[in-house]
């Protein structure tokens, strides 16, 4: 189930998005999750812990058809206001998703596992659902952003005093338990600050920095392999009389007794 954003909660998420930097450092998180994801216009993709609908909004941009799910209606409360009908928005939980197999193209997570108490089911959900690609946006635990917010915790009361971070390795190891392996990308956003508090872009385009392990914001993508399950089903049948069967011998073809079973598997 993990941790359930309150009213105080979902206030807070939105007044840190009311800050320029921040605004700043959010587009160059959106623009590495849309340039890994690549999605096309039309597919359909499942945001889940969508929160306030921030992380809605570029696959809606995209033209995307975008389903939402979040523990706490004050979170869907603000999406749905901030969205509208844009997007179809469920009070659900990830570790427990009410969608058919293969329902959606994509799936994504952004900053929402640190909040799942299993994480590792809640990917194999986000794996069952959708059928292409799979996006995991995380706080990398490896950064110095993320050692700033632990000491922060220790003298202030924040909402990530409820959250546990992962880094790349952490999330790799899940999936490749859960699917074998398959292809997994990742890509990292540094966010270079300047005086006047605006990031600047092109600091950030370096294959170096893309690729820096310590990166505050890490953007993973794995491609999902189509998988089919098997099941035994049994056939019952009767076999023929065979004339000049030798007595007590069964004729090839025919049941001992006068019935048997096939088994056979189905995809």
């Amino acid at each position: 189930m993990g941790y359930v954003f309150n009213f105080k909660d979902t206030i807070e998420y939105k007044n840190w998005f009311e800050k320029p930097h921040n605004r700043s450092v959010y587009s160059l998180e959106k623009k590495l999750m849309i340039d890994m994801l690549k999605p096309a216009k039309g597919e359909t993709l499942l945001d889940i812990g969508c929160g306030t609908g921030e992380s809605i909004s570029p696959y809606i941009e995209k033209g995307l058809c975008v389903t939402g799910i979040d523990p706490s209606k004050y979170m869907l409360d603000c999406a749905i206001k901030k969205i509208g009908n844009q997007a179809e928005f469920r009070l659900c939980f990830a570790e427990d998703l009410p969608f058919d197999d293969n329902s959606f193209n994509y799936a994504s997570f952004f900053t929402t596992l640190e909040f799942i108490d299993d994480p590792k089911k809640a990917l194999e959900e986000a794996c069952r659902v959708a059928k292409d690609k799979l996006f995991v946006g995380i706080l990398n635990s490896l950064s110095f952003d993320v050692f700033g917010i632990r000491i922060k915790n220790y003298f202030s009361k924040t909402v990530y005093r409820h959250a546990k971070f992962f880094n790349i390795l952490e999330i790799k190891y899940m999936i490749k338990e859960l699917l074998g392996d398959v292809p997994i990308s990742w890509g990292t956003v540094y966010g270079f600050t300047f005086k006047s508090g605006i990031i600047t872009n092109k600091f950030e385009k370096p294959d170096f920095i893309k690729k820096y392990p310590f990166g505050p914001f890490v953007g993973i993508v794995v491609t999902l392999i189509p998988r089919f399950r098997t099941k035994p089903l049994a056939i019952k049948y009767t076999g023929k009389q065979t004339t000049g069967a030798i007595s007590g011998k069964p004729v090839l073809g025919e049941s001992i007794g006068g019935s048997s079973s096939l088994r056979k598997t189905s995809k």
